[in-house]
């Protein structure tokens, strides 16, 4: 049986490299996209410890949204037609100021949605129509109803899930297959100065555990952990009246 070929952009997030070992378990194939090629070789070695059957790595800035034609391009000369691709990268960013700073609104707007989707759309049209392609995007909770304390980081995950339920539909019955990861809190330095007391946090293990099940059962959301989607169907159908007096 062929070795699965898998693409991560964002190859250096805590969540990219546990799901990434659990496939190097499985004898995949890595193609490992970033900006810091340090870090990604350290990664590439680790993996094929763990397993993977191939492991090589692609140095790029990914939000850098004028170059992504031309990575792309570069990327698929390297690693055709992958089997998977997972999308990883994103930054949390400061609320508290940056709604006053318009540049670094739009940064976070560039990293956390612009860039991501024409990353995905960029995929998409790269494929050749017949090749099955697993897409798998790491969103976040944080989109599902707008919240004064992340406003602007939901809003971009907010934009990512209506682009991605939308690609979903388009390519229903296609081999394409989209899928939404949405995790709560997790542990990782993107939330490292975030107080962490509380039952609901998460470790990228469990998280990439959840992502595993729920491709393998051909899942097309995964809320992880799993008490993530009741809480946040409460919190998307709670009537304006209770909503707006939250301190969420």
């Amino acid at each position: 049986m062929r070795a699965r070929r898998i693409l991560v952009l964002g190859a250096t997030s805590a969540i990219a490299q546990a799901y990434a070992r659990q496939r190097a378990a499985r004898g995949a194939v890595f193609m490992l996209v970033g900006r810091n090629d340090d870090r990604l070789r350290a990664i590439v070695a680790d993996l094929l410890a763990y397993g993977a059957t191939g492991a090589e790595c692609f140095v790029t800035e990914l939000a850098a949204i004028a170059d992504i034609e031309r990575s792309l391009h570069e990327l698929w000369m390297r690693f055709p037609d992958p089997d998977e691709a997972l999308i990883a990268y994103g930054t949390l960013g400061e609320q508290a100021m940056a709604h006053q700073d318009l540049a670094t609104v739009r940064t976070l707007l560039d990293i956390n949605f612009t860039s991501t989707a024409l990353w995905i759309l960029g995929l998409l049209k790269q494929r050749r129509p017949d090749a099955p392609l697993t897409l798998i995007t790491i969103g976040s909770v944080a989109g599902d109803r707008g919240r004064a304390t992340n406003f602007i980081y939901g809003a971009a995950k907010g934009g990512l899930d209506r682009l991605l339920e939308g690609l979903a539909q388009k390519n229903h019955g296609t081999p394409v297959r989209i899928i939404t990861i949405k995790p709560g809190f997790v542990d990782t330095p993107m939330t490292a100065a975030i107080d962490k007391r509380g039952p609901l946090w998460a470790t990228p293990d469990q998280v990439a555990e959840d992502i595993c099940r729920g491709v393998t059962k051909g899942k097309r959301l995964i809320y992880t952990p799993w008490y993530w989607w009741p809480i946040m169907t409460v919190i998307r159908h709670l009537p304006w009246f209770v909503f707006k007096r939250l301190k969420v």
